[in-house]
């Protein structure tokens, strides 16, 4: 005989089991980020060809601007190319995440307003959907390993821990913004010109190395120096440099945001469903 499971809403159940909730809604998590990756791929060829285009076609343009016109320098003995395509995936993985994330709540709000779940789940699955395309796009990087024979060291067995650090670097603001997104529509508008802004300010088709020193604080509180730095000094062999101070700075920054975009969107979640 088969129990049937009843949900029961209670006030202030959900603040003081937040955390269980989320637990209990595992499978609804799986659920969208099934659905939204679904509707990038099924049934279209764009889809997958985007996630390889964009940032190859980025790569290309960056390395004639700062590689052959700027003459800017590589990382140590590393083709002007590949360290930009190394820098390049972390960013987008980071850039597409955010700018998704931030407006999931919106995108799903019939969803919101008729189904009580932590609604802490629609952002985070949709940074998981662009974490398959940072996957998709890590065979371009694969294959330009191979094409120049660059072969890693020992320091790609830390990779993994910065595409965490990229996702959580992307978690906290995504969801900061995306509570905001709800109760003003005009942060839709923003997001773009933050994110074509920060790909600038970020070591993405230049080295860190070209970066003065005086200015090495202050650039270090970009969150995405450290993790692109990292992504580097994993991919090519230990020839970027990786300052301990961006890392720091980055983790700590990367931190805070969590926090800070974790406490507001808890601040804001009770009112979604009225807003929306």
């Amino acid at each position: 005989m088969e129990i049937e499971k009843i949900t029961v809403i209670e006030a202030g159940r959900s603040e003081r089991h937040y955390w269980l909730e989320l637990w209990r809604y595992r499978e609804l998590f799986q659920v969208l980020a099934w659905r939204d990756l679904s509707i990038r791929y099924k049934q279209t060829v764009i889809g997958v060809v985007w996630a390889l285009i964009r940032p190859l076609l980025t790569m290309v343009i960056f390395t004639t601007i700062f590689g052959k016109i700027a003459k800017l320098p590589s990382d140590g003995s590393a083709p002007y190319a590949l360290m930009v395509f190394a820098g390049m995936l972390p960013w987008t993985f980071f850039a597409t995440g955010l700018a998704e994330a931030s407006n999931s709540l919106i995108i799903n709000g019939n969803l919101i307003s008729k189904v009580f779940f932590p609604r802490l789940i629609v952002p985070t699955a949709v940074i998981i959907v662009s974490f398959v395309d940072f996957l998709i796009s890590f065979v371009i990087l694969l294959g330009m390993l191979i094409w120049y024979r660059f072969v890693p060291g020992w320091q790609i067995l830390f990779l993994p821990l910065f595409v965490v650090l990229a996702f959580l670097a992307s978690l906290g603001p995504s969801l900061w913004i995306a509570a905001l997104n709800v109760r003003y529509r005009d942060f839709r508008y923003i997001i773009p010109f933050l994110v074509q802004f920060g790909l600038y300010v970020s070591p993405v088709g230049f080295s860190s190395s070209v970066v003065p020193e005086r200015w090495l604080p202050l650039y270090a509180l970009n969150p995405l120096v450290g993790v692109i730095d990292g992504f580097r000094w994993c991919v090519l062999n230990g020839q970027s440099r990786l300052d301990p101070l961006s890392l720091i700075s980055s983790v700590a920054v990367t931190s805070f945001f969590l926090w800070f975009g974790l406490r507001q969107f808890r601040k804001m979640e009770r009112g979604f469903a009225d807003l929306i």
